[in-house]
């Protein structure tokens, strides 16, 4: 075969025998490494050779290089079939009078023997000699990891019959979710491209465990299912990069490519096999295509044209999708029909046979010989595309049809088919009821099965719930953030920070220990690290850092402490979420701090967020600069005024705004204590600011005030005038302001305030919210009283509170201060932030001093207490624009 316009193909001639004689005697080893000379030589020449990122559309490995299964073919034949009948049946019976539920059959079906053979021969379970392979497992395809996990005796009968029913206690989930399983499932994968980016840092992680010499992780492997269609996600490929750049060669990526969406095509008019393979070839990925079954074997060697070849390459998804949703008959029409030369190489074999010529990830022998190739690999993560079809097996009810993703249920002709084609010990009279199967445990069936997971260590998937606990430095340890720092002005961030120092140097804790940034380092304060731990780096610092003369210099380190993410919210979330989770999956309890600016956390990447939940994550998240009036120089799309109303609707992450030191110390230490040493399923959210002002030294009493929510921080004393007493809440750098107006409201009008800190609204609302059910549900027993009320008692006046957020923020104790029989006014920072000065931007949305007093003031009115025309005499006093337009108005 020549180039067409060849003006010498005598010479052409001797190069390609050539190369053919160096492949045959030499191997492709010798051959890639002369073509590759010849390549680089021609660019030195300054000759302009053109470059392809893909290969032929077929399979990577020859039939001859092929690994062989060493397992019992034919029981894991029939283990296969049991288990994909078993999958159908949990949808089907779920289904059967009601499609309420829902249940996806056609994605399993597809990729059964992508996970059979990775079962049965490739994934370990934590054992005492191996740490365990991480497995993430295409939500889907959940309904076939549940088929398999009652055929080992895993679960019951019973906990199929209530798939997607989980209320009660016994159910199973729809997709994997540790929250609900959480001696199961090991991580959170329905949200399309959280998989493959999570599984990139996990495999990083378990290299910066190796690094530091945490825990021995060279024998594991991270592996990750995922469809075609699902790498149209930004977040599947977001990462790919890192992958190739920090030679991940624990890390494998399988794609099952059915080439088909929810709705149609992944790539109807072009190949997304060939897209892919470029894509990840050129950010350095090992690429293994499994793209055709044994039988086309005997037909591409029979190619001597080599039409066949050109064939497949020029047929596009749509084309291969509507062949396997039609007949052999159809095959041999529409595709081996279009040249002499292929229609002549199918002339010999019927319309079934033809029909039989499957796709390369339904093959066990050409799956098995990618996952071998795929463990061998070292210098570079690996990637397989498994060519499938949607719906395998399903028939005229889906089978490589546009409605496959949407089906829940089968025609009983369709039934019957998929009895016949796997062979389904059933007859036509047991179809009717889609019993489960479950074959004898003495059978030859289920002895090969366990012997094959005993082998490997044990079941899977399985999750650690517990590690081992760490002992937390006791709150004395921190003395010096416990004082008053007098003249001294730092922020909440400077303060945080000194912690983490401390931290770093604890004997017990200190290794655990994951400091993770973003590029803003010298933003946080926290430049000083990188020399103190270094950063973690697979290959360690080959270059001299810029700055080397000076105390503070850029330190990279193959056992570096830091994770210096880049500006890369997405990653930076995954990283923190593998640490988060190392207690679960390394049994090596870590405790990671994630600090970026706070605008840029929980809205940006409120889909890691709500997974960290579910995954049931241990860490911090802090949110630096926070606040919509605290970075005043940054503008509408920096400054946050709602992260922690984000972070309230994630049921186990726990969230506070403090403003001083002491209050961060605590808040901090008391999650260390719960995640680390109680091993509590919690994570915390904890917003800092970058202004800078004294702090006072911790009140003594206040540590569970801090902890709830909600304590006294000053005692405004006796009213001198009867109901002339308010009491201001406020937190973050907000509470500056309320104690401000206090001040104000004394001096000027000579009404007491109390002034509290509200540590955390998030937290106040979830005590309401249990005391107003538990007192619902409990008409004739004594009512309780919330954290809210049991302050309030005996603190007489209406209650106004303010902080640098949304006023929904603090709206959400309404019906607590009202339980405690006091009106309530909330101030906020609802609208677009601006840039300007903190004071003028604190007097633009209405949560300075002066306009707290104000509000305080006409509670005060509102009541009767005072007068109206004393709250007008305030508002020209503090010169207050009453006609300019309000904040949020647009």
């Amino acid at each position: 075969m020549t180039t067409k316009g060849d003006n010498d193909p005598a010479e052409t001639s001797d190069w390609l025998d050539a190369l053919r004689a160096v492949s045959a005697h030499r191997g492709s080893e010798r051959t890639n490494y002369l073509v590759t000379s010849l390549v680089e030589q021609a660019r030195r020449e300054g000759i302009y050779v053109p470059q392809s990122l893909t290969t032929p559309y077929c399979n990577t490995i020859a039939p001859q290089q092929e690994t062989p299964n060493p397992g019992d073919l034919s029981v894991e034949e029939r283990l296969r079939s049991i288990i994909r009948w078993n999958a159908l049946a949990i949808i089907l019976r779920a289904n059967k009078d009601s499609s309420e539920l829902g249940g996806h059959i056609a994605s399993f079906q597809s990729a059964e023997t992508l996970y059979d053979i990775g079962f049965g021969h490739f994934w370990h379970a934590p054992s005492n000699g191996h740490g365990g392979d991480l497995v993430y497992i295409q939500g889907h395809s959940s309904p076939g990891i549940y088929a398999r996990a009652y055929v080992e005796g895993r679960l019951s009968e019973e906990q199929l019959l209530n798939y997607r029913q989980e209320t009660g206690g016994i159910g199973l989930p729809s997709y994997p979710h540790p929250w609900l399983m959480p001696d199961f499932w090991q991580f959170p994968t329905v949200s399309m491209g959280l998989g493959p980016l999570m599984a990139i840092y996990q495999a990083r992680f378990l290299k910066y465990l190796q690094g530091r010499g945490l825990a021995d992780t060279a024998p594991r492997k991270v592996w990750a299912f995922m469809g075609d269609g699902e790498m149209d996600e930004p977040e599947s490929l977001g990462a790919i990069s890192l992958a190739g750049r920090e030679k991940l060669d624990n890390l494998v990526f399988v794609i099952n490519c059915n080439l088909q969406r929810l709705d149609g095509p992944v790539r109807g008019n072009g190949k997304i096999v060939q897209e892919l393979e470029s894509v990840f070839r050129g950010a350095g990925w090992k690429v293994i295509k499994v793209l055709w079954g044994g039988g086309w074997d005997r037909l591409l060697a029979k190619d001597s044209s080599g039409k066949l070849l050109e064939l497949m390459e020029e047929c596009v998804d749509g084309e291969y999708q509507d062949f396997k949703s039609k007949s052999g008959a159809y095959v041999r029409e529409h595709f081996f029909g279009r040249y002499e030369e292929t229609r002549a190489l199918v002339a010999d074999m019927t319309d079934d046979e033809i029909w039989a010529l499957s796709r390369g990830g339904h093959d066990p022998a050409k799956v098995y010989a990618a996952y071998a190739e795929a463990v061998k690999c070292t210098g570079q993560p690996t990637l397989i595309l498994a060519k499938t079809v949607k719906g395998y097996g399903m028939g005229e009810s889906g089978e490589g049809q546009m409605i496959a993703h949407q089906a829940k249920k089968m025609t009983q002709d369709a039934l019957r088919g998929f009895r016949d084609r796997f062979r389904i010990p059933l007859t036509d009279e047991q179809l009717a009821d889609v019993p489960f199967i479950r074959p004898a445990d003495d059978s030859p069936e289920m002895r090969y099965l366990q012997e094959r997971r005993a082998a490997l260590g044990g079941y899977l998937p399985q999750r650690r719930r517990k590690s081992s606990s760490l002992p937390i430095p006791p709150l004395e340890t921190f003395e010096r953030l416990l004082k008053d720092t007098g003249e001294r002005e730092i922020s909440t961030t400077m303060a945080f920070v000194q912690m983490l120092g401390t931290l770093v140097r604890d004997k017990t804790i200190g290794k655990h220990v994951v400091p993770i940034v973003p590029d803003e380092s010298r933003t946080f304060g926290m430049e000083g690290m990188f020399r103190q731990l270094g950063i973690w780096s697979s290959t360690g610092q080959l270059y001299k850092p810029q700055d080397a003369d000076q105390l503070m210099y850029y330190r990279e380190s193959s056992d570096g402490q830091v994770l210096q993410e880049g500006i890369n919210e997405g990653g930076a979330m995954s990283s923190w979420i593998v640490a988060a989770t190392s207690y679960s999956t390394n049994d090596v309890p870590m405790i990671p701090f994630y600090i970026y600016y706070s605008m840029f956390g929980l809205q940006r990447v409120g889909d890691l967020a709500w997974l960290a939940g579910d995954i049931r994550a241990r860490g911090f998240l802090l949110g630096g600069t926070a606040g919509r009036t605290t970075l005043n120089g940054e503008g509408l799309q920096h400054e946050d005024g709602h992260s922690h109303l984000i972070a309230g609707t994630i049921p186990n992450c726990v969230s506070y705004d403090p403003t001083f030191a002491y209050e961060v110390v605590t808040i901090v230490r008391e999650g260390m204590r719960r995640m680390v040493e109680a091993q509590e399923d919690v994570f915390y959210y904890v917003t800092l600011m970058n202004e800078n002002y004294a702090h006072p030294a911790m009140p003594e009493g206040s540590e569970e005030g801090i902890l709830k929510g909600l304590y006294l921080l000053r005692d405004g004393g006796k009213a001198e005038r009867k109901g002339h007493k308010v009491q201001l809440m406020g937190s973050g750098t907000i509470l500056r302001e309320v104690i401000a107006a206090a001040d104000l409201l004394h001096s000027d009008f000579k009404i007491a305030a109390d002034v509290w800190s509200a540590t955390s609204f998030n937290e106040l609302r979830r005590d309401g919210m249990d005391v107003e059910r538990w007192n619902r549900l409990h008409p004739a027993s004594e009512p309780r009283a919330s954290h809210v009320e049991q302050c309030l008692s005996g603190h007489d006046g209406p209650v106004v509170a303010a902080t640098d957020y949304m006023r929904n923020y603090a709206d959400q104790i309404r019906s607590s201060v009202q339980a405690a029989g006091r009106r309530y006014t909330v101030l906020g920072t609802d609208g677009f932030g601006r840039s300007d000065y903190r004071r003028k931007l604190r007097r633009f949305f209405e949560v300075d001093r002066w306009h707290i007093a104000i509000a305080a003031l006409n509670a005060l009115a509102e009541e009767g207490v005072i007068k109206a025309s004393v709250v007008a005499e305030a508002i020209a006093k503090y010169g207050i624009d009453t006609e300019a337009a309000a904040p949020w108005t647009v």
